[in-house]
């Protein structure tokens, strides 16, 4: 019998499960795009992981009535949102807008996190990179923000029977040649890329 409707045309290529986030000193690895991080610099168990690419429009529109005859990007934005499930000193610091890398920020149980402290400091850069692994563990999705800001809104809701998730935005920021502490090498993709392996 002859199907209809949207088959799947390579099941290698479905996409279930979560990304494994890992996170980096921005500046040691501007100079390269290829990944960096390992698994040790994971940030541990998720419970979500998403990735969104904005791009606002700019639409030409002429005669009566008003009809489309163009349009042109002008903006674009890229983030990966994220809900991490360990509490940990480092994983609260990058949700705090830390860049939590420098041994400041203990794997877990101790050290501590300054609050209120916004005006003596900016929200720091690190690098992300996003590891997905498809289901056939043989293809590799990766995404990668080599200048990324987290935007600071930390809630931790602890529940009688599940694991916490704290949410974190983390915001791809240009990296290319023409703004201090980027590189060349990201110029023809200043926000990061994503590579498929």
């Amino acid at each position: 019998m002859a199907r209809a409707g949207p088959v799947t045309k390579d099941t290698s290529t479905v996409a279930l499960g979560l990304a494994q986030i890992r996170i980096g000193a921005s500046a040691t690895y501007m100079g390269s795009t290829d990944l960096q991080l390992t698994a040790a610099d994971s940030i541990g168990a998720m419970a979500s992981t998403k990735f969104i690419s904005t791009m606002e429009i700019w639409k030409l529109e002429s005669g009566f009535p008003l009809l489309e005859d163009y349009q042109i990007p002008i903006r674009e934005a890229a983030s990966l949102e994220c809900a991490f499930k360990e509490i940990t000193p480092f994983n609260l610091a990058l949700a705090r807008g830390y860049d939590p890398t420098g041994g400041s920020f203990p794997e877990a149980h101790t050290g501590e996190i300054a609050l209120g402290d916004f005006d003596t400091r900016s929200i720091e850069y690190v690098r992300m990179e996003g590891i997905y692994t498809f289901p056939n563990g043989t293809n590799y999705m990766n995404i990668i923000f080599p200048r990324a800001q987290v935007v600071p809104a930390t809630e931790m809701d602890l529940q009688a029977e599940d694991a916490v998730a704290v949410a974190v935005a983390l915001e791809s920021k240009r990296a290319d040649s023409e703004v201090s502490g980027g590189s060349v090498v990201w110029d023809d993709k200043p926000l990061g890329w994503i590579t498929f392996t």
